[in-house]
């Protein structure tokens, strides 16, 4: 059972390394191993407790970005009512862009979730994908391509010019966060450097992308959370607050931070600890 003291400290640690490139999974499987706390991660409550965060996590990244979503909403609507998905209609561009993104995810999710979970939710295999993880980031970094001075102004132009095919490319890395240890954020990052983005570009693309998945991943599992009641609701209420201070106040940060700075650091940071708990716990 998950303690209040646990709630908030694992409630934490969720909001901000799902953000972060460095896998919120892994870390979450990986801390108590480290800190020998008794806490079955695939026990339901556990399960339930970490679907509450990341429903958090979905709330502020909409709440962030709720003028975006009203804008790239309306433009889908548009691009409805004239039959026709055109560049100039950015924002409804934008918006079907992200599906197609989010397709090749979705869909291995619902199949395959479970499978990658069982096979792979264990301390050491969580470490070792982190260093697998900071390995990827610095190969984003180095294997990237350096993309001309971008003439359009709004970020939300540059991203309607993607192709479907690199929407769809940037998509697919999502799949690799299924493996605990493997971050979505920097897989999807990663993917947007290879595919022409900047930094600043590849992280508003990851930020847009993951709000629809983390939030319907997360919708489909509550009515188990709301039906276990008591306890276990009130622990996960109190974790997915903590979650969502973390992870406005993450989010924040990275929009500063990636208008100049790198992957590089979180690498670093992966590979370390991932190192740490390889040696701790082998």
């Amino acid at each position: 059972m998950i303690s209040p003291f646990h709630a908030v400290i694992l409630g934490l640690l969720q909001g901000i390394t799902e953000l972060f490139p460095v896998s919120s999974l892994g870390h979450s499987i990986l801390l108590p191993g480290l800190l020998g706390w008794h806490i079955d991660t695939n026990a339901t409550e556990v399960i339930e407790f970490l679907v509450a965060t990341h429903f958090a996590t979905a709330l502020v990244l909409f709440g962030i970005y709720w003028r975006d979503w009203v804008r790239i909403i309306r433009g889908m609507a548009r691009s409805l009512a004239d039959r026709e998905i055109s560049r100039t209609n950015p924002y409804g561009m934008l918006g079907w862009l992200l599906v197609v993104g989010t397709i090749p995810a979705g869909l291995v999710g619902v199949l395959f979730q479970d499978s990658f979970k069982a096979f792979f939710v264990s301390p050491v295999s969580a470490a070792i994908f982190l260093i697998a993880n900071g390995g990827l980031l610095l190969a984003a970094e180095f294997l990237r391509r350096r993309r001309p001075q971008e003439k359009l102004a709004r970020a939300d132009e540059r991203l309607a010019e993607l192709t479907w095919w690199q929407a769809a490319k940037i998509g697919m890395m999502q799949i690799l966060a299924l493996i605990p240890g493997i971050s979505r954020t920097g897989s999807t990052i990663a993917g947007g450097l290879w595919n022409d983005l900047s930094h600043e570009d590849a992280l508003r693309f990851s930020f847009l992308l993951a709000t629809p998945i983390i939030g319907a991943a997360a919708v489909l599992e509550l009515p188990g959370l709301f039906a276990a009641g008591g306890t276990i609701l009130a622990v996960s209420a109190l974790g997915a607050l903590a979650a969502g201070i973390a992870a406005y106040f993450s989010a924040t940060f990275l929009v500063r931070y990636f208008k100049t700075r790198s992957l590089v650091p979180f690498a670093v940071y992966c590979i370390a600890i991932g190192a740490l708990g390889v040696v701790i716990l082998h």
